[in-house]
């Protein structure tokens, strides 16, 4: 059992395990990772380390490696060296760009998940959804910021479009990310013993954000191009950072890609999964089929036309994403198919 001051340093950086570390070993969190190794911290002092052996292993799944947030095991050395990933109690993840089907991890060991929105030309309610869909699964509760409220003229009905638009819940907060006083919202998600992981586009003002709540400039800030509300990348890499409030944030770099992963449940479009449990027909296509909820919900506008195309679009991304994980897994079997029931042929009637 480790002691009582060696617990409370690391409960300082978000720990809430209770694993003792092996003889002659001591943990310590993934801070960064840099191309030329890890950054940790202990609670107390950062420090630079290298990944054991097997982590560089060619063909090693990288989700199995070191990743921002992790809580690892470390051997003294010169660097230290990273023996061990601890247990992850929530992982934020998405599919790598590319046609190689691989999962990214983004943050590890998080709470809450960020999502910064600009209410400029970065305003995009379906973009906002994709993220919710790769937070449902990740262990972490979803906050959706929208900044830069005090620049657009239709802010307050722009909020109020999206809460009704997201499952009730859903926590929204409108912030301005240079105004201490208006990131003071995000305490409750940032209390000791807190990590949450901050994401969105490039300009949508996460530098500023995190800025404004370390109370120091310490990010790099970049300009926005007019024209999309578009920035440069100021953040290059993930990094996890201590607050004032006794909580830990990572900042993240702009993401222009939110790939699905294929293991989505879309729980955020369960209105319009119970839309087509009530279809005549089980296997409705929702186009011109007789008694389809669907099409009566869009003709009578309880379901936005543009909120069926996102949930569309990303239900036929998550099952091509599926097929590209099926095959993968059949691949590491040797071949062996992977047994799936078969779905009832022609339309049936529900009873």
């Amino acid at each position: 059992m480790m002691d009582a001051e060696t617990t409370e340093r690391l409960r300082r950086i978000g720990w809430r395990g209770e694993a003792v570390p092996g003889a002659g070993r001591r943990l310590a969190r993934v801070v960064a990772q840099h191309r030329t190794g890890y950054e940790l911290h202990d609670g107390e002092h950062s420090f630079g380390a290298q990944p054991a052996g097997q982590f560089l292993k060619r063909g090693l799944d990288p989700a199995e490696r070191p990743a921002v947030g992790d809580f690892v095991e470390i051997e003294p050395g010169q660097p230290p060296h990273i023996v061990t990933v601890l247990p992850r109690r929530s992982v934020l993840s998405r599919a790598a760009a590319g046609e190689r089907y691989a999962r990214q991890i983004i943050a590890t060991n998080i709470d809450y998940v960020l999502v910064l929105t600009g209410l400029d030309g970065d305003y995009n309610p379906a973009r906002i959804e994709r993220y919710l869909s790769l937070v449902e699964d990740s262990g972490a509760r979803p906050v959706v910021l929208l900044s830069k409220s005090d620049l657009h003229a239709e802010a307050d009905e722009r909020i109020a479009e999206l809460r009704a638009r997201l499952a009730p819940g859903t926590a929204v907060h409108a912030i301005n990310g240079k105004d201490a006083a208006s990131a003071a919202q995000l305490a409750p998600y940032l209390q000791p013993g807190d990590s949450a992981v901050l994401v969105g586009s490039s300009g949508a003002g996460k530098s500023t954000l995190t800025n404004t709540l370390l109370g120091i400039d310490r990010m790099a800030i970049g300009a926005v191009r007019h024209h999309d509300s578009r920035g440069r990348h100021t953040t290059t890499h993930r990094a996890l950072l201590q607050l004032p409030t006794g909580g830990c944030l990572i900042d993240t770099p702009g993401m222009r890609e939110l790939k699905l992963t294929g293991e989505e449940n879309l729980d955020l479009f369960a209105d319009i999964e119970e839309l087509a449990e009530a279809c005549r027909f089980a296997d409705c296509g929702h186009g011109s089929e007789p008694g389809c909820a669907v099409q009566a919900a869009l003709d009578s506008g309880e379901l936005s036309p543009e909120r069926w195309r996102n949930y569309l679009k990303l239900r036929d991304e998550r099952e091509e994403q599926a097929s590209t994980l099926e095959a993968k897994l059949r691949r590491q079997r040797g071949g062996r198919p992977i047994e799936r029931p078969h779905a009832p042929r022609g339309r049936r009637e529900r009873e």
